[in-house]
């Protein structure tokens, strides 16, 4: 919950939470004019968003609303919600989990166990252990939120466009990430509206090596539990 805390003031400090993205475009020129030397994810984003004014390149332009809109959707549940991050852990695990018998299950925990890592898991069933395994992961997870790198480090010294754009685009960038190197995981947070929020959990995954859980061995997906809370 801290954890959470942590990201929705940094949102409030930022103004994300008061943005209205449908009304974002308004002054886009006199930003564009007054920033163009501007290096950065968030000016890069605005200069794409000129796009919308030529019928080129309107696909563009309607992949960046909708990432915006997206992205809007993804701190309301945060809002709401205040477990984003236990919550992609849990999704996480229930496709890691989807198709383990209970003797894999239980190997798993066994080699948990091994390293001092107990699971509350009642019962082996797929449902319970990824519940049981996100929810050690969420309470271990020494993630102390690097609120600079959400946006770069002169995040709050960009107002404006500028500033709250490079955060969507920074979030639409790990996104597009997650889609190539793990397609299934990108199509199960998609479904719940929450890819756009990956970003927040991106360099846990990245330190532990979390993809590779589609294809290795249940020894190799229990290290990368490991990683994943030490």
């Amino acid at each position: 919950m801290y954890y959470s805390n942590q990201v929705i003031t940094y949102l409030q400090a930022n103004k994300i939470l008061a943005l209205k993205l449908d009304h974002a475009l308004t002054g886009v020129g006199k930003v564009v004019s007054n920033q163009i030397e501007t290096i950065g994810a968030g000016a890069t984003r605005v200069l794409y968003y000129t796009s919308c004014f030529t019928d080129e390149y309107q696909d563009v332009c309607q992949q960046q609303k909708t990432e915006d809109s997206r992205f809007k959707n993804g701190v309301i549940y945060l809002l709401r919600h205040g477990n984003v991050a236990y919550e992609m852990l849990k999704i996480y695990f229930e496709e890691i989990f989807k198709y383990k018998t209970s003797e894999q299950l239980e190997h798993i925990k066994q080699m948990l166990m091994t390293v001092n890592i107990h699971l509350a898991a009642s019962s082996l069933t797929n449902a319970g252990f990824a519940l049981a395994t996100a929810s050690f992961v969420a309470a271990g997870m020494n993630l102390s939120l690097e609120l600079s790198a959400l946006a770069g480090r002169r995040a709050r010294q960009v107002v404006g466009v500028i500033g709250i754009y490079g955060i969507v685009q920074k979030a639409a960038n790990s996104a597009h990430r997650l889609h190539i190197t793990y397609p299934a995981y990108y199509s199960a947070l998609y479904a719940q509206e929450l890819e756009m929020m990956y970003f927040l959990i991106e360099p846990l995954f990245e330190r532990a090596e979390a993809f590779k859980a589609q294809w290795v061995s249940d020894s190799e997906i229990a290290d990368i539990i490991t990683r994943m809370i030490r």
